[in-house]
């Protein structure tokens, strides 16, 4: 295995956090932006710092916000008209992990690239492609129970009962989903899910789809790694971290044996037959007068 197809050697941390959702953001967005960007979508910076890229149909915008008004650092909606109101939005906040936004992303653009049918596709319960419950499924999959049913809400939560999911029944005011936590999709991880350590949300009309690829990322039992460091004090005794060992070095090739021993084997002594010069050696003595 080589240095290039060896993933130990593109970690950036000294730690694996355990569960994943448990850890911190890497704080940095163009992994996030890199699937978006990469089929040609217009990119801009205002004065702040803010990035806002934009899809060449002008139908979906992402805001990149590290200076915006509230913690809601990724939000992302999709128009069916250029110039209307959105037809959902989906909002992470700054915590949240990058990794967990690139895979939303990544399902955004694959959708994109299927065309409008796709990315603007509404969850339908009597279709198996669009019914939401395929959102719900990664989860359950990973041991996710359902929690105790309260009026109008469907929550699960995970083993540990340090993240949840929560999917609210019932009419809801579609501006309060794009701009406040009382959207239709509530994700959220901490002790409470009054004070999250992170959260994401999204509005009624999500593609199934791209809530799937969240879920399916926040679930899967790989690690994520970190720096020790920058893991927020919230997960000390609850998330497991596993110090990230160096690499092992490589087995020495035929060409390395032969090299080492070369160079331990000493230089060969000149042919005595050729005289040897010193600069220390006396001048010959003058031979008999005749």
């Amino acid at each position: 295995m080589t240095p290039e197809s060896d993933p130990r050697f593109a970690i950036d941390g000294d730690v694996f956090v355990s569960p994943r959702y448990l850890a911190s953001t890497t704080g940095i967005g163009d992994p996030a932006l890199a699937p978006l960007l990469g089929l040609g979508w217009d990119l801009q910076h205002d004065d702040l710092g803010n990035a806002y890229v934009t899809a060449p149909d002008r139908r979906v915008r992402l805001g990149y916000l590290p200076e915006g008004e509230d913690d809601g650092l990724w939000r992302i909606n999709a128009y069916k008209d250029a110039f209307g109101p959105p037809a959902w939005g989906v909002c992470f906040n700054d915590r949240t992990p990058t990794e967990f936004v690139q895979a939303f992303t990544t399902a955004l653009a694959g959708a994109y690239e299927q065309g409008p049918d796709a990315y603007l596709a509404r969850p339908d319960a009597r279709t198996d492609e669009h019914d939401p419950a395929r959102a719900v499924g990664p989860l359950f999959q990973q041991g996710w129970e359902i929690e105790r049913r309260r009026q109008g809400i469907f929550a699960v939560q995970s083993p540990d009962r340090l993240a949840g999911m929560e999917v609210t029944t019932g009419d809801l005011d579609p501006e309060a989903e794009l701009t406040t936590r009382d959207a239709r999709w509530h994700l959220w991880v901490g002790k409470s899910i009054d004070r999250p350590a992170w959260y994401a949300t999204a509005s009624t009309d999500t593609p199934v789809a791209l809530l799937a690829a969240v879920t399916q990322c926040v679930s899967d039992p790989a690690p994520f790694p970190r720096w020790r460091q920058d893991t927020y004090s919230y997960i000390k005794g609850m998330a497991h971290l596993t110090p990230i060992l160096p690499s092992e070095p490589s087995a020495p090739t035929p060409l390395d044996l032969q090299r080492a021993a070369s160079s331990r084997r000493p230089a060969a002594l000149p042919p005595p037959s050729v005289p040897r010069w010193s600069t220390t050696s006396r001048p010959a003595l003058p031979g008999p007068r005749r």
